[in-house]
């Protein structure tokens, strides 16, 4: 049997093919991703909302759920547009 070479991790592959259809389909938005304790995802969320209020740039909390920890996963999302 002969020993073959073990095959590239497709991590990269996938992020770049990630990026790429957000490129593609994000009608002009801006994705931040985050991962913070419910305290500190509070506040950046507060953050965005002073920052970008939601009547200019459609500023919104796009996805969330909890982790183990008491910690958020979540993603904000705004328009670029009004930049």
């Amino acid at each position: 049997m002969t020993n073959l070479p073990k095959p590239p991790s497709m991590d990269g592959l996938k992020k770049r093919i990630r990026q790429h259809r957000q490129q593609q389909s994000d009608g002009g938005f801006v994705r931040e991703h985050y991962c913070l304790t419910r305290e500190e995802a509070r506040a950046k969320a507060r953050e965005w909302f002073e920052s970008y209020p939601k009547a200019a740039y459609w500023t919104e909390v796009e996805s969330w759920r909890v982790l183990s920890g008491d910690r958020i996963e979540f993603t904000m999302r705004r328009l670029s547009s009004a930049d």
